[in-house]
């Protein structure tokens, strides 16, 4: 960011905040105008390679509490094939890990970190681990992990300090980094969002050469062992919905 960019959002931030602090009579509120002042300048200064940033200590911070698969694990071998030629896609880096863990979930950070539980390995063959894998590289893609994160830094009162002094990660605590990490882990993305990231897995499917129904199946595959359970599915929209969007998708409808 320019330093002329820096004093024209500041400036709108000062010049949107006067008008906030005017009560309904016309009257001047000093202390609501600071304070939504306050919070506006704190979401200028935090831009996306801080969150980015932050993304990546959170995701070594909760690798290091979690049974990550070493790299001879068959788990690590298994993915490393399936990611091959992935480690950047449209010229974003991504770094894969399996976590040892019978949780039947994957997940994405925006930094571009995909983590893969063994469990989904285990209930889906090397395709449809593959689109659901474009599943999640497609939520960071589309910003939607980026979102998450950057509204959890914002709207939290134990981010507020670390956003005010310039939105300076290192001084992130390690307690700040595990909540940050949990709010990937346990993302509740909008019905939108995760309609968009299947549309996206699709495209990611064909680009690479890969059967786009496998994003179909990966659906099916879980919806018939596991019901609506396990964290993939737990979280998103309808199946049914999730599968007449894809069939869209991928007949050009």
């Amino acid at each position: 960011m320019t330093h002329n960019s820096f004093l024209h959002r500041i400036l709108a931030a000062v010049s949107l905040a006067l008008l906030c602090g005017c009560t309904a009579t016309g009257e001047f509120n000093s202390q609501a105008a600071m304070t939504v002042g306050a919070g506006l300048v704190q979401a200028s200064l935090l831009n996306e390679d801080s969150v980015r940033q932050a993304a990546a200590l959170a995701a070594q911070e909760h690798d290091a509490k979690n049974r990550v698969a070493p790299p001879d694990s068959p788990y690590s071998q298994r993915l490393a094939r399936i990611t091959r030629g992935l480690e950047t896609v449209d010229g974003e880096p991504f770094n894969f890990k399996v976590y040892l863990a019978d949780e039947i979930n994957a997940f994405a950070m925006a930094d571009g970190t995909v983590r893969v539980h063994s469990g989904l390995l285990d209930a889906m063959p090397n395709d449809q681990v593959l689109a659901v894998i474009g599943h999640e590289i497609g939520h960071v893609r589309l910003d939607h992990t980026y979102e998450q994160m950057r509204e959890k830094m914002l709207t939290d009162a134990a981010f507020q300090a670390v956003i005010a002094t310039g939105g300076t990660i290192g001084a992130l605590t390690s307690s700040q980094l595990g909540q940050l990490a949990y709010t990937a882990v346990n993302a509740r993305f909008s019905q939108g969002d995760e309609l968009e990231a299947d549309a996206y897995a699709v495209r990611f499917l064909r680009r690479r050469g890969a059967d786009p129904w496998a994003m179909k199946r990966s659906i099916e595959t879980l919806q018939s062992r596991y019901g609506g359970g396990g964290s993939f599915l737990s979280s998103h929209p309808s199946n049914q919905r999730r599968i007449a969007n894809i069939e869209a998708e991928i007949e050009g409808r």
